[in-house]
């Protein structure tokens, strides 16, 4: 009976070690497929906690866009004016105005069904005075000679006194035909409507039988052409003596003298920037000046630049990329060359014209000058020259 104990207990002594090698097997199968899952679990959930982050941060960034989409939204009257802020959205102190919404100023708008006949000037159009020709001509002086400002293609600019003391700067278009009575009414539809301090402000405007004129803030400094290229212009010198004969008024020719030093040319370059923001981008569609130039920038007593002159604005379209055909108009030096070239016109083309303005703010010369050095010509082209060198 010893023995056969003995027996079975080597007999399971014999059997432990191939037991307890199953065991070892299968307890590492077990720990390999433990490693597999948590390996597999430390690559895919990193991955899930990115691209729920991506999501969340791209929800963030959507809603943001629309909470300030609704807060200009929102600031919008049923007339289409808005008062942006630097706040929700770029500018300050600016409207937005809706062209769309305007009166058409074919219907008569501006004369109230009567071309031949103005009211007095208490009649207002948007805040636009309205003047008769008689009261246009004694804020003149009956357009004396001794109150000329300016001259050119569209007609005679002439300095005046308004019945209230409101010093004027009274422009008489001399465009006949249909192309200047257009140009005048849509310079007096456009300005009785856009609000800007970096637009020259339209006080009235007179139509009064055959006569078209336009009255505006004064400025005193003239235009930038003048002060950059030292352009002679009118000034008035009264000259006295004792002889009653004697004593007249005179009309003489003077150069501007005063000079623009960097920081005044850098302020310009920002005003007329400015300028063309509220055009193109706070108008609805935008407004394209199409004769963007250094004669059509104005400067104020603290040389502050406003943009004037819009008989040649164009309405751009309400299309994605804003393209439309025209005539080509404007001043040649100024012109896009896609526009000279196709006739097609984007705000784009009011872009390059200012960018040939900061060309006569950094160097002082006209876009054309046929006087200078061959291959000196044309601004454009003479400064592509030497940054072609330069680079």
């Amino acid at each position: 009976m010893e023995m056969d104990s003995n027996q079975t207990h080597v007999q399971h002594h014999h059997l432990d070690p191939q037991q307890h090698a199953d065991q070892h097997d299968d307890h590492k199968h077990n720990h390999n497929s433990t490693i597999s899952s948590t390996s597999i679990l430390l690559i895919v959930i990193p991955i899930i906690i990115v691209i729920l982050l991506l999501a969340i941060s791209f929800l963030i960034l959507m809603l943001r866009r629309l909470q300030t989409n609704k807060k200009c939204d929102s600031k919008r009257k049923s007339n289409g004016n808005v008062i942006v802020t630097t706040k929700d959205c770029l500018f300050v102190a600016h409207r937005t105005i809706n062209i769309n919404n305007s009166p058409d100023v074919k219907s008569g708008c501006l004369y109230g069904g009567n071309s031949g006949k103005m009211g007095s000037s208490n009649n207002k159009l948007r805040g636009v005075q309205v003047f008769t020709y008689k009261e246009v001509e004694i804020a003149t002086n009956r357009f004396s000679e001794t109150n000329v400002i300016g001259n050119g293609g569209y007609g005679v600019v002439y300095k005046g006194v308004l019945s209230d003391g409101t010093l004027a700067a009274i422009k008489l278009l001399q465009r006949e035909g249909k192309q200047g009575e257009r140009a005048f009414r849509l310079e007096v539809d456009l300005l009785s409507r856009l609000e800007s301090a970096y637009l020259v402000e339209l006080l009235g405007y007179c139509a009064d039988q055959h006569h078209r004129l336009l009255i505006f803030e004064y400025m005193p400094n003239g235009t930038l052409q003048q002060l950059l290229h030292r352009t002679t212009h009118y000034s008035t010198t009264t000259s006295s003596s004792s002889s009653k004969s004697k004593s007249n008024n005179n009309k003489t020719m003077t150069t501007t003298t005063t000079m623009l030093n960097w920081g005044m040319r850098i302020r310009i370059a920002l005003d007329c920037a400015r300028a063309l923001e509220y055009l193109h981008e706070h108008t609805t569609p935008s407004v394209i000046h199409r004769d963007f130039k250094s004669a059509n920038i104005l400067l104020d007593q603290n040389f502050r630049a406003k943009v004037s002159d819009f008989g040649l604005a164009k309405i751009a379209s309400d299309k994605i990329n804003g393209l439309i055909s025209t005539r080509v108009l404007g001043t040649t030096g100024y012109l896009a060359p896609e526009y000279a070239s196709t006739g097609k016109l984007t705000t784009k083309s009011d872009v390059y014209s200012y960018g040939v303005v900061l060309l006569e703010l950094l160097t002082g010369r006209v876009p054309i000058d046929t006087k200078r050095p061959p291959g000196e010509h044309v601004l454009v082209s003479w400064v592509s020259i030497i940054l072609c060198f330069t680079i």
